[in-house]
């Protein structure tokens, strides 16, 4: 009779845990337009400061690009190149790097800023590219576990699309998050590769004009596919023909035109 009882607990809080675990929705785009560093280029704005991020969701992107590094001290912002106007970021820390100033005024951006004015709206989806440490692949992987760990502390797993250079970013991020839409951006994998490790293609545009039918392929495999960076307009044609997933411009004011036709 013990032995019973021992099991009906046991039965009791197995699915007391299962009914616990969060149901994470994968994000939905408004359309294919991922504005590459927020909609700076027509608007004045520096590029991956909110300003940026503001003027995306503005003009009614379905996505805004940014990219994310961590400080010496291990805080998280928002900067594309390694470097914030000339001081390193991997070496400094975050106090030494608040003493440049943006152009518009603005200091640079905390990763929890940053996605917390992104979070609150919910037109547009936040694409977060975990930048490749140049220190070392450990850096890199605890990036990208700390940038997952912040994502969830905001609830923003349904607003957040994951992309990486690393292939190992990639898949810590997929480990952590299984049902996360995440893009690998190098270039150098198959579409049946992709496929095999549940991850999406975010290639530069010219990897897709070199073989014509990968996307047509990656659609068959279900792997979402994603141009960067297409600022043509006869290359934006090209690719809404072949009706890619998603386009990265500085040119989102151009793109959104094409696509209300």
């Amino acid at each position: 009779m013990k032995n019973l009882i021992f099991a009906f607990v046991l039965a009791a809080l197995a699915c007391g845990c299962s009914t616990q675990k969060a149901v994470v929705k994968t994000p939905t785009f408004m359309n294919k337009v991922i504005a590459h560093r927020g909609a700076f280029k027509n608007t004045g704005a520096p590029e991956n400061s909110i300003a940026s991020l503001k003027a995306a969701i503005a003009i009614g992107c379905g996505g805004t690009e940014f990219d994310i590094h961590m400080t010496s001290d291990e805080v998280l912002v928002v900067n594309h190149d390694p470097k914030f106007l000339g001081m390193e970021i991997e070496t400094n820390t975050y106090q030494q790097l608040l003493t440049k100033t943006l152009a518009n005024g603005e200091k640079i951006p905390t990763l929890e800023a940053y996605l917390k004015e992104g979070y609150g709206q919910k037109k547009t989806i936040m694409v977060a590219e975990i930048k490749t440490s140049k220190i070392s692949k450990e850096r890199s992987l605890r990036l990208a576990t700390k940038v997952v760990e912040m994502v969830r502390s905001l609830k923003g797993q349904a607003q957040t699309v994951y992309i990486a250079f690393d292939y190992d970013v990639c898949k810590r991020v997929r480990e952590m998050e299984p049902s996360a839409p995440v893009q690998y951006l190098n270039g150098d994998v198959s579409a049946e590769k992709l496929k095999a490790d549940k991850l999406d293609a975010d290639y530069h545009y010219s990897v897709f004009q070199k073989d014509k039918n990968w996307i047509k392929n990656a659609k068959a495999l279900g792997v979402k596919t994603n141009a960067w960076t297409v600022n043509d307009e006869k290359i934006m044609d090209e690719f809404l023909v072949q009706d890619i997933d998603f386009i990265t411009t500085n040119e989102p004011e151009l793109l959104l035109k094409k696509l209300t036709k």
